[in-house]
């Protein structure tokens, strides 16, 4: 009950309260929304995920923006103080999320074999980037890190044991950079494309991979966590660290890089004969960024080296696996080949200037 806000959503014309928009614009989210949870939570593509993708999405978006620091931020960003007119924006920015989500890699966890489940805050959809820290400018009172900063992840429960992160691709191809540049072609409200078989699934957390993500949980909440068991609401507790920028250094919440592939343009063919393109960032081919030759060899070797790294980091199983890699029984492992190659490449990358101190530092923080 400390959760709910009399009349949050009520908006009042001529002195008469009017509680439609939670009737029937949140009241329809609410009621195909866990179908859709349930659908992700237990993924398996078949004919039920684009129906379950186009609830999932919005949802999402809407959930970040329905809540009262979601809708101080939404009122501060489009310069109203009338609240009738904020929740009419809310409904007219209700897929305001959506395209930056959608382009982002997709990741299912898994907390079943952690003692510790996942709690929830009455800030439900949470952004954690390591460069902002909780009490800095982007995450002050109703901020939260811009989830079109390219180091920044997006997470949201499924249920107490799946959660479900998103994570920009250009970082997962290169966490080098800064993570509080913006991602390429960050514009809100287009459209994108999403390819299902790209999602990670079957990540195993440890009990100290779902308490950090419950501390990000609690730092990110506006007011209120709840959980239970109320041993969990304490997380930092039994935390090694609760230094912010070793949660994201740890690689906490990033998928698995050996997964990810350079390119990935799309193109669509439609029955009448005209076609559209899209680049892995969603732009178009009259944005000037279309083909941005730059980019493509500093993220090609960044991500050689990061896959490199990984793989001499966490062994040759994958900590998550995408459809398209074949059975289960087959698609756990980069084999043992493979590994030695990829360990004999990270070998040679530690030659390189700064390297090794790099590395020794990050190892240190783990």
């Amino acid at each position: 009950m400390c959760f709910a806000q009399d009349d949050l959503y009520t908006t009042e014309w001529a002195g008469i309260p009017n509680r439609e928009i939670e009737q029937f614009f949140f009241g329809k989210w609410d009621r195909a929304a866990p179908a859709a949870l349930d659908h992700f939570s237990d993924f398996a593509f078949n004919g039920e995920s684009k129906d379950a993708f186009n609830v999932l999405l919005p949802y999402l978006s809407i959930q970040k923006l329905r809540t009262p620091k979601g809708l101080a931020w939404l009122q501060k960003h489009v310069r109203s103080s009338d609240k009738n007119q904020v929740l009419l924006d809310l409904q007219e920015l209700q897929n305001l999320f959506c395209a930056i989500w959608t382009e982002c890699v997709w990741q299912i966890a898994d907390a079943s074999e952690s003692d510790t489940k996942f709690i929830i805050s009455d800030n439900p959809v949470v952004s954690y980037n390591r460069d902002c820290q909780p009490n800095s400018q982007w995450c002050r009172a109703i901020e939260s890190p811009d989830i079109r900063f390219v180091g920044t992840h997006t997470y949201f429960p499924l249920n107490q044991n799946k959660i479900l992160i998103l994570t920009n691709l250009s970082w997962v191809r290169d966490p080098f950079q800064k993570p509080r540049t913006f991602r390429p072609n960050p514009r809100f409200l287009r459209h994108a494309m999403f390819k299902f078989t790209d999602i990670q699934v079957e990540r195993m957390l440890s009990e100290e991979e779902v308490r950090e993500i419950n501390f990000i949980t609690k730092m990110s909440a506006h007011r209120y966590i709840a959980a239970s068991d109320s041993d969990w609401l304490y997380p930092e507790e039994r935390l090694a660290s609760t230094t912010w920028r070793k949660l994201g250094d740890g690689y906490l919440l990033m998928p698995d890089p050996r997964h990810i592939y350079g390119g990935g343009e799309i193109i669509i063919g439609y029955k009448d004969g005209h076609s559209d393109r899209f680049s892995e960032y969603g732009h178009r081919p009259w944005d000037s960024d279309f083909q941005n030759k730059k980019r493509e060899e500093r993220e090609w070797g960044a991500m050689e080296k990061f896959k490199a790294e990984w793989a001499a980091t966490y062994g040759p199983e994958y900590r998550g696996v995408v459809y398209d890699m074949g059975p289960k029984s087959a698609r756990r492992s980069m084999g043992d080949d493979y590994h030695r190659h990829e360990c004999e490449r990270d070998r040679e990358y530690l030659k390189l200037p700064g390297e090794l101190s790099r590395r020794k530092k990050l190892q240190q923080k783990r």
